[in-house]
């Protein structure tokens, strides 16, 4: 059975909301409430929007199956928490490491899409997974200060990260059933409704005092940046996925050298350069990869 292309769309799509998603962390810091309730306002204030997106792109909004039920609330929950340990290692370690330590679901999102499929990687394949490591070595030695004193806060953005491939795995799993913004909307509801709670139990400060930077946190992160990227996931490879991921980071650097005066090192372009020849080096038509080897078949049990 002949697979169907990705739309042609689908890449510009999955580039665009991460670079919305890039924006996350410095909106964080901006906005005057906890860390977990700046988590529920970014899905709670970004619903009605999503609601009127949905509309009006005909994907019309419904409850799921009984069987979609149970997947979708794991995806909430992993979502959920993983916004919780974001936002607070965001407060605690510097936004660099925040945001590349949040990215490990790169390489785990692309590690899982392969071994899916049960093989190794191209030769191709290696060599972008290589050059994104490196890209992200180079990232975090040229701008990002490891110390012990961020310490909590990276382990809390480490966390967050795989949390996040959990999130991802299970979308991937939900894109086959449902439209992305039915999707993301009900992940949305459920995770708001497990984050809301948790703030007021822990005493945060939940009720803020400046609405913006948390409106711009719900329409630039949850509406544009994972509507987009919920979007790619039903249309792209998880290698793909994964590798687009890391351009976060590298945005972050350019954020913080233009909201705190951060100087862009040597380091920093290399890196940002290395992740973007890797992104290119993954989307090379399949003729200019050079013929892979054809798989072996496996006998049948």
């Amino acid at each position: 059975m002949k697979t169907p292309k990705p739309h042609p769309l689908a890449f510009a799509a999955l580039i665009v909301g991460n670079a919305a998603l890039a924006f996350g962390p410095w909106l964080v810091r901006l906005s005057d409430v906890g860390p977990v309730a700046a988590g529920f306002w970014r899905m709670a204030l970004a619903l009605p929007f999503l609601w009127l997106v949905a509309l009006g792109v005909k994907q019309q909004p419904h409850w799921p199956s009984r069987a979609l039920i149970g997947t979708l609330l794991l995806a909430a929950f992993f979502f959920a928490a993983d916004l919780a340990a974001w936002h607070t290692g965001i407060h605690l370690t510097k936004l660099g490491n925040a945001t590349l330590f949040g990215n490990i679901s790169s390489f785990a999102f692309a590690a899982w899409g392969l071994w899916l499929v049960r093989r190794w990687p191209s030769r191709m394949q290696g060599a972008a997974l290589i050059l994104a490591a490196v890209g992200c070595a180079l990232l975090m030695a040229g701008s990002y200060e490891l110390s012990p004193r961020y310490f909590r806060g990276d382990l809390f953005a480490l966390l967050a990260g795989l949390l996040y491939t959990g999130y991802l795995i299970l979308v991937e799993r939900a894109r086959g059933a449902l439209t992305p913004l039915p999707l993301l909307l009900i992940v949305s509801l459920f995770g708001a409704v497990m984050l809301l709670p948790f703030a007021v139990a822990i005493g945060e400060q939940v009720w803020p005092s400046d609405w913006t930077p948390l409106l711009l946190l719900a329409l630039g992160s949850q509406v544009v940046g994972q509507g987009l990227v919920v979007y790619a996931i039903g249309a792209l490879p998880p290698l793909v996925v994964g590798l687009a991921l890391l351009t976060q980071p590298a945005i972050s650097a350019l954020i913080g050298w233009l909201a705190y005066g951060e100087r862009l090192t040597a380091l920093d372009w290399v890196g940002a350069f290395a992740i973007a020849l890797a992104l290119v080096l993954v989307r090379l038509p399949a003729g200019l990869r050079g013929r892979a080897p054809k798989p072996k078949m496996a006998a049948d049990a």
